[in-house]
């Protein structure tokens, strides 16, 4: 027994509801491991359907998508054929691009509208879509999959789908997934299958998760070069709020407080780059994706950002006593921490002098880099693999001395036609 997805069955289907970055990366990496797994996506186009007559007398089409808040609400003139069922439509016009060109790229072997085709049929279910909506599909799932199937997600909050999964009695199918990779671009065209290499990959089981699917999900994850960790589901939401999400909130309340603060010369907007804007690139985030991501984990979020807020109110009294010593050591405790962290620069208002870069996961891949950039006298200050890499791009980082080293290493590195991400 090798805890392989072909113990489950010797054609394993494997399907996607939600095609984007992490989904498209996931479906890339596990062609790679074996081209015979078929690999079907759900086109989200179908839509549920209530008729109704607008101002001039015209029918009217009510349609219901999941989209990132939830269940979206629009209204579109009724240019659609109905599909199998009667409350659902598909509109006219082909499968969406990313499914098309994912089709034609043989990453994907089928493509369906409806959940009741070939869902059935899936081994292992991938929820890649935005996390509400994600937990809006458990319902419609449940009465479809075998026996044997596996439902994960790859959301970065596990409270709200958890409890959903309990509610359905989902519990023996759903192992929750949290690839800590990504992008600062979304979509398929930009997914490849390097983003989850020797990226932590958190897998949050339920009590009653039978062992053989945790393990067979944990070697499918080890095989896309991911590194899986198993974690309770609270303590993966306390931990993603600590390390995740109340730092894009910092992040992003500290550009809204110089936004805020600035004058009509806008004087700290331009003093502001360097430092400044490298602490807060988080706050460029996803507006959309934030906020589902903190309605979702609020109690987490909360109760971090309470602490936080406690311990600022601690340095403002320690201002305040022009306390010599407290101030040394926040800045001298951080320091030490920090420096103990794996592959950050050190100095937080430092100038970060970095390129972040894809490498395959083999024996002498950083020496050969490192080799390269030594022969063109190019100095290295920190190179290390980023296994946390969530809305980062990149699986080797390198850190410089000045810009002039970063302009002299881009150039060799592209000569040798690696994938580099500037920032």
């Amino acid at each position: 027994m090798d805890n392989s997805i072909f113990e489950l069955n010797n054609k394993p289907t494997i399907g996607f509801i939600g095609f984007g970055l992490i989904g498209g990366s996931i479906a890339k990496a596990i062609k790679n491991i074996n081209s015979d797994i078929r690999l079907i996506a759900y086109d989200h186009s179908v839509k549920k359907k209530t008729s109704s007559h607008g101002k001039n007398g015209e029918i009217r089409t009510e349609v219901r998508t999941p989209c990132s808040s939830g269940v979206l609400n629009c209204i579109e003139d009724a240019a659609w054929d109905h599909s199998v069922t009667n409350d659902m439509v598909i509109h006219k016009h082909h499968h969406s691009q990313d499914l098309q060109t994912a089709l034609n790229d043989n990453i994907l072997n089928d493509i369906t509208f409806t959940l009741h085709d070939d869902f059935p049929q899936c081994d292992i279910i991938f929820l890649c879509a935005p996390v509400l909506a994600n937990i809006e599909y458990l319902s419609i799932l449940r009465p479809l999959i075998k026996e044997s199937c596996i439902i994960t997600d790859v959301g970065s909050v596990k409270g709200n789908i958890h409890q959903e999964v309990q509610r359905l009695g989902l519990d023996e199918h759903f192992i929750g997934g949290h690839p800590m990779t990504g992008s600062e671009k979304t979509g398929y065209g930009n997914s490849y299958a390097l983003i989850l290499e020797n990226a932590y990959y958190i897998i949050t089981p339920t009590n009653a998760s039978p062992k053989a699917n945790v393990a067979v999900l944990y070697n499918l994850i080890e095989q896309m070069g991911s590194i899986p960790i198993v974690l309770d589901p609270k303590e993966h939401d306390e931990i993603t709020a600590a390390i995740s999400h109340v730092p894009h909130i910092i992040a992003a309340q500290l550009v809204n407080l110089i936004r805020n603060s600035d004058d009509k010369a806008e004087q700290m907007r331009m003093l502001a780059a360097g430092g400044f804007k490298d602490i807060t690139r988080i706050a460029s985030s996803s507006p959309t994706m934030w906020q589902n991501i903190c309605l979702t984990n609020t109690a987490s979020i909360a109760k971090v950002l309470d602490n936080y807020i406690d311990s600022l109110q601690e340095v403002s009294n320690a201002l305040k006593d022009e306390d010599r010593d407290y101030l040394y050591n926040i800045f001298d405790e951080a320091g030490e921490y920090r420096s103990n962290i794996p592959n950050t620069s050190k100095g937080i208002l430092e100038r970060v002098y970095e390129v972040y870069m894809d490498i395959t996961d083999e024996a002498g891949a950083i020496a050969t880099i490192a080799t390269q950039l030594a022969v063109n006298h190019i100095s290295i200050k920190n190179i290390g693999i980023i296994h946390n890499r969530e809305f980062e791009e990149g699986v080797l980082r390198i850190e410089f001395y000045d810009q002039s080293s970063v302009d002299k290493a881009v150039e060799v590195l592209n000569h040798s036609h690696y994938n580099l991400y500037i920032r």
